[in-house]
């Protein structure tokens, strides 16, 4: 059975102390739960000060929205994922659309980005998904497949068992906008095809691919329902505890 996952990007918002208590307040909500695992994405400034919050709490990791490309070196601004792993962070954010829109970030830097969580022990959240008008045009599907083949394909089958996808169309994220469930099923089922044409099908079925847009708690149980869908990558939602965990609940 593929492993479910709910996790919350917070993107560039809450204070340290806003981020504090939102942390507490779903450690304690966790701690009767364990259907799904459940991962916070914070500001990389605030992983230490919540990892502190949680504790021994096993039921919620950490992870990065972001790892640079390079190892190491004169790269002001950047974190490793070298610096990840040392301060005991478990999953990191890559290709997220943001980052692809803001930041030109292109197949080549995620890959790279990709091999260094790997050879960290980070498990990669890989983010890929259309703009709305490569979807009007009825060409998401050959995209989608090239980003995850342009960044991802370069690994063996031990090293891609370890990754995590993340489907997010651009045009249902922060948009109000969402995929239906029927949109969000045909594309988890086309990347899970594309890997299965690459790496067998026993490796396909063990990959968890989360649907990232506009997930709410009145629309998380209906997507997760989803045959190929094993969780989500929740933005703005993932900001409330009650929200949270009303589609933590939902899986």
């Amino acid at each position: 059975m593929r492993e479910k996952i709910v996790a919350g990007n917070w993107k560039m918002n809450k204070t340290l102390d806003e981020a504090v208590a939102l942390t507490s307040d779903l450690s304690e909500s966790m701690k009767s739960s364990a259907k799904v695992k459940v991962v916070v994405c914070p500001p990389s400034l605030y992983l230490k000060p919540i990892q502190d919050v949680l504790g021994e709490n096993a039921e919620i990791k950490t992870g990065a929205q972001n790892c640079s490309e390079y190892e190491v070196g004169a790269y002001t601004g950047e974190i490793s994922a070298a610096m990840l792993q040392s301060a005991g962070v478990s999953y990191v954010i890559i290709g997220h659309s943001e980052r692809r829109q803001y930041f030109n970030e292109q197949p080549g830097t995620l890959a790279k980005k990709v091999d260094l969580a790997l050879q960290h022990e980070l498990i990669p959240i890989f983010c890929c998904g259309e703009m709305l008008d490569i979807r009007e045009r009825n060409e998401h599907e050959a995209l989608v497949r090239s980003q995850v083949e342009k960044s991802l394909f370069h690994l063996p089958a031990e090293a891609i068992s370890t990754i995590v996808i993340a489907y997010e169309p651009v045009w249902a994220i922060g948009t109000g906008k969402t995929a239906t469930t029927q949109q969000a099923q045909d594309m988890h089922a086309v990347i899970r095809k594309h890997i299965a044409g690459k790496y067998g099908q026993e490796v396909a079925d063990r990959m968890p691919i989360l649907y990232g847009g506009s997930v709410k708690p009145d629309n998380a149980k209906e997507l997760f329902s989803c045959p190929d869908v094993d969780g989500g990558l929740i933005g703005g939602a993932s900001l409330k505890a009650q929200d949270f965990m009303a589609i933590i609940n939902a899986v």
